[in-house]
C-alpha cells in the first residue's frame, strides 16, 4: 500500500511522485506526446547499472516517493523486470505506463503482479475505436488498451485510466466515464493539454471550458461512480472546495482518501521527474533541466535547486495566481505558464478565476 503518512510538510524534502522516463522508444505516435517518442531508443538512455542505483536515490529520500516508470514505452526496455524487482527490494511503491501494443502480453502482466507493481496506468483518450485510433497514431490501439484493462485485472493489478483532454474529446466526457466505470479502475486521472512535444499541435480546451470538464467530473464522483483526479489542472481542487466538496474525498462519500496526494502537489512541488538520460525536471510536462543523474543526485536537486525551491514557495507565483486566496492548494498548473509564456512563475493561463482575496489571505 502507498504510505499514509506523507503530508504537505514533507514537500520541501521528499517528493510524493516521481516519474522516471525509462525510454523514449515506443512503438505507438501519440498527438499529445510529452516525450516526442521515436521508434528506437537513445544510445545515451541510462544503462541497467545507472537505472539501478537511480531507484536506490528515490529510495533515499526521508519519505521515499510512489516511483512511475513511464517513457516512452516503460517495455521497450530489455531490463524492465529487474528495474521493477529492485524497487520492490528497496521498498518503493513502483508504478508503470506501458504503452497499449503487443508488448504488455498476459505473462508480462503476470510477472508484474507477482514481483509486486502497486499500478498499471493505461491511457484511453477516445470513446470508441475510431477516436482513441486517431489519437494514438496507430490502428487497433483502442482494442488493446481494452484487452490490457482487461489481462490486467485478471492479474490482479491495480487499475489506473489516463485520460486526456483536448478539443477532439470535451464533449464526449460522459461516454468516457462511462467506459472508464465499466473497468472498475481504482483510479481515473484527467490529463489538460500542456503544449509541449507534439502537444503542441493539438488543440487546448478554452479556458470556461475547463469550469464545465470540472463540474462533469465532481458530479461524477459525488455519484460514486469513479475516484477522479486532475493533472496538470490544479485549478479543480479550486472548483470543488467553492462546491462544499473536497478534492482528496471518496467518490460517493466525504470521507477522504488517505493514500491520495496531499492539496497543493504540483509541478516541483511534491513532484519530480528524470529524463531517459537523466536530466532532472520539476515535471515532465515543464523541461527546465536542474540537474543531470548521476553527475547530481536527485535527492540535493530537489531539496535544494533554486528553480524547486520556487515552485514550493506559493508566495514566489505572479499575477493573479500570486494573489490568488487558493494559491497554496492550486498554485496554476506552473507547466502551462511556463509553456505558453516562458516564465513558470507567471499565472495559469487557463483559469477563469480572479481572486478575491488580499494575497495574505489563503485557504489551508
Amino acid at each position: 500500500m502507498i504510505p499514509t503518512n506523507y503530508t504537505a510538510a514533507d514537500f520541501h524534502h521528499s517528493p510524493f511522485v516521481v516519474f522516471y522516463e525509462t525510454t523514449q522508444a515506443c512503438d505507438l505516435v501519440c498527438r499529445h506526446c510529452r516525450a516526442n517518442a521515436q521508434a528506437q531508443s537513445s544510445p545515451y538512455e541510462l544503462r541497467t547499472a545507472q537505472a539501478r542505483q537511480l531507484l536506490e536515490r528515490f529510495a533515499a529520500f526521508p519519505k521515499p516517493p510512489i516511483v512511475v516508470l513511464t517513457g516512452g514505452d516503460p517495455l521497450k526496455r530489455h531490463d524492465l523486470f529487474e528495474l521493477v524487482r529492485h524497487g520492490r527490494e528497496l521498498e518503493l511503491e513502483m508504478a508503470m505506463t506501458p504503452s497499449a501494443t503487443p508488448l504488455v502480453t498476459r505473462e508480462a502482466l503476470d510477472r508484474l503482479a507477482d514481483m509486486g507493481l502497486h499500478r498499471l496506468a493505461v491511457s484511453l483518450d477516445g470513446w470508441d475505436a475510431a477516436s482513441h485510433d486517431a489519437f494514438r497514431g496507430v490502428d487497433g490501439s483502442f482494442q488493446r488498451t481494452l484487452e490490457i484493462l482487461r489481462d490486467a485485472r485478471e492479474a490482479g493489478l491495480d487499475l489506473q485510466i489516463n485520460t486526456t483532454i483536448t478539443r477532439r474529446n470535451v464533449e464526449r466526457l460522459d461516454e468516457m466515464a462511462a467506459l472508464v466505470a465499466d473497468f472498475g479502475v481504482r483510479l481515473w486521472s484527467v490529463f489538460f493539454l500542456v503544449p509541449v512535444g507534439r502537444g503542441t499541435a493539438e488543440a487546448r480546451i478554452l479556458p470556461a471550458q475547463y469550469e464545465q470538464v470540472f463540474a462533469r467530473l465532481w458530479a461524477i464522483t459525488r455519484e460514486g461512480k469513479i475516484a477522479v483526479k486532475t493533472t496538470e489542472a490544479p485549478h479543480y481542487r479550486r472548483f470543488v472546495l467553492q462546491h462544499a466538496g473536497h478534492p482528496q474525498a471518496l467518490p460517493g462519500s466525504g470521507e477522504i482518501d488517505p493514500t491520495r496526494a496531499p492539496l497543493g502537489v504540483n509541478d516541483g512541488r511534491g513532484v519530480m521527474f528524470v529524463s531517459h538520460t537523466g536530466l532532472i525536471y520539476p515535471s515532465g510536462f515543464l523541461p527546465l533541466g536542474c540537474g543531470k543523474f548521476p553527475r547530481d543526485d536527485v535527492v540535493r536537486v530537489y531539496q535544494e535547486h533554486p528553480l524547486f525551491c520556487q515552485l514550493r514557495d506559493a508566495d514566489q507565483l505572479e499575477g493573479k495566481c500570486g494573489r490568488c486566496e487558493f494559491r497554496r492548494v492550486c498554485g496554476g498548473s506552473r507547466s502551462r505558464a511556463y509553456a505558453l509564456s516562458g516564465n513558470p512563475l507567471s499565472a495559469e493561463p487557463d483559469c477563469t478565476w480572479q481572486p478575491v482575496a488580499k494575497k495574505l489571505q489563503t485557504v489551508s
